[in-house]
């Protein structure tokens, strides 16, 4: 199922949005962070999302960019970073 809704910050595929607070287009490529609409600080944004105009939206393995697992990446940087001795 496509989402109808992409939250600031999410990695996006090709295609057209219109920003859910203010109407505000944007279209562009894909890419692996979605802006914050241009008119976030002029206007109240208290969604903060694009709705999907054109395009696959969303990708489907990070669709909530707030929601990655921090624990395991600060294992993974713990175990390949290397020891300093003294």
């Amino acid at each position: 199922m496509q989402k109808d809704h992409v939250p600031y910050g999410s990695d996006i595929s090709a295609g057209t949005y219109a920003c859910v607070d203010c109407g505000f287009e944007y279209s562009g490529p894909s890419q692996t962070s979605m802006p914050p609409c241009p008119d976030f600080k002029k206007t109240p944004h208290t969604r903060k999302a694009w709705k999907v105009l054109t395009g696959q939206g969303d990708a489907p393995n990070d669709p909530y960019p707030e929601k990655t697992d921090k624990s395991v990446e600060n294992k993974k940087a713990e175990t390949t970073s290397p020891a300093s001795k003294k």
